[in-house]
């Protein structure tokens, strides 16, 4: 027994005698206790895997890898003055500008961490060395992350799709006061006359609407990719089936407008108001993700949200077609919402004054 408890004993004499040992053990947890309680940081633990697949798909600003081993290899290079370990930071590239935030973050913290654990083994250790003797026994590397390894985040792609939805949808606007204007000569009520149901009527204006729709997104593309680089590094057949849906929507929100409005010139005013209001929401002028965190949750029910991340999915982020799918399937939702509102209110007279 008194062999057992002197080798004990030799243990922790030889692990508390080495004081930076000491410091570096405690200060690697100390870390993500400290960031976990900053409220800049929304410090989620996960795998690499998981992590680095959130920041891919620009659901989270940055994943902060910590390296096998880290606490030993920290410790090594404070202690032996070794290779530092790397960090990697890998960040959604549409967020560049967090980067320099997310790093002074990190470093603040990892010194802080150190500093206070310092300040512990001080009052212990009254010859304990100064933080200000240690140097930083790490360091970072920041990672661009996008779904494919060759794909490069190009800043045009994200503009030509926020700009692309709302060029459109403007389209539509004038494609619902155009009904207007035909009300108003009274062509809706003479083709109400003939042998055709409201239905088959309203339905081919939305089949006409979103081809035009679909012919005008096309064409903003083109001109992106020949003159500005934009590639589609995702899935082609995503980006066609989010480019329809899209279509849909715009086809279907022109018939809204048209079935809920009173007179074109009011009508033109009020929906170019809402269509801004939607783009706005949606991450065409300014990225949602610095919106406050609220915010960003109450503009997934915005479509146009939707149709911005789903193109900027399929073009610079380089996604698969199953991040197509959530996209598509709420666009199209929408346009059967409009489309079945327009139907039941829907007046093919003009209203009297």
């Amino acid at each position: 027994m008194h062999a057992f408890l002197a080798l004990v004993r030799k243990d922790l004499v030889l692990y508390f005698s080495n004081r930076r040992a000491l410091v570096m053990s405690i200060a690697a947890k100390a870390i993500l206790t400290s960031m976990t309680t900053d409220p800049a940081f929304e410090v989620r633990q996960s795998d690499e895997a998981t992590a680095v697949g959130l920041a891919k798909h620009g659901d989270v600003r940055a994943a902060i890898v910590l390296p096998a081993g880290f606490g030993a290899a920290a410790t090594r290079a404070l202690i032996e003055g070794g290779p530092p370990p790397v960090v990697a930071v890998h960040y959604d590239p549409s967020q560049a500008t967090s980067m320099a935030l997310v790093r002074g973050l990190l470093t603040q913290h990892a010194m802080r961490a150190i500093g206070d654990t310092l300040g512990g083994i001080g009052a212990l250790w009254p010859g304990a060395p100064a933080s200000a003797a240690f140097s930083m026994p790490f360091r970072t590397e920041s990672v661009a992350s996008t779904a494919r390894v060759d794909a490069r985040y190009n800043g045009y792609a994200h503009a030509f799709a926020g700009m692309g939805v709302q060029f459109i949808l403007f389209m539509g606007i004038e494609a619902g006061v155009g009904v207007l204007l035909a009300r108003r000569m009274g062509l809706w009520k003479r083709l109400r006359a003939a042998p055709l149901s409201r239905t088959l009527l309203l339905g081919s204006h939305v089949a006409s609407g979103a081809i035009t729709a679909l012919v005008l997104l096309a064409i903003i593309y083109a001109a992106a990719i020949a003159i500005f680089h934009v590639r589609i590094d995702g899935s082609v057949v995503g980006f066609v089936a989010i480019a329809i849906a899209f279509a849909l929507l715009t086809s279907s929100f022109g018939l809204l407008i048209a079935a809920i409005g009173k007179t074109p010139e009011a009508t033109r005013g009020l929906a170019i108001f809402a269509t801004l209001v939607m783009v706005m929401l949606g991450g065409a002028w300014v990225p949602s993700f610095v919106f406050p965190p609220w915010l960003q949750t109450a503009s997934l029910v915005v479509p146009t949200r939707w149709a911005v991340d789903g193109l900027d999915g399929m073009t610079w982020r380089g996604l698969g077609i199953d991040a197509a799918v959530g996209p598509v399937v709420v666009l199209l939702g929408f346009a059967a919402l409009f489309t079945a509102i327009a139907l039941w209110r829907f007046d093919w007279e003009e209203p009297r004054s």
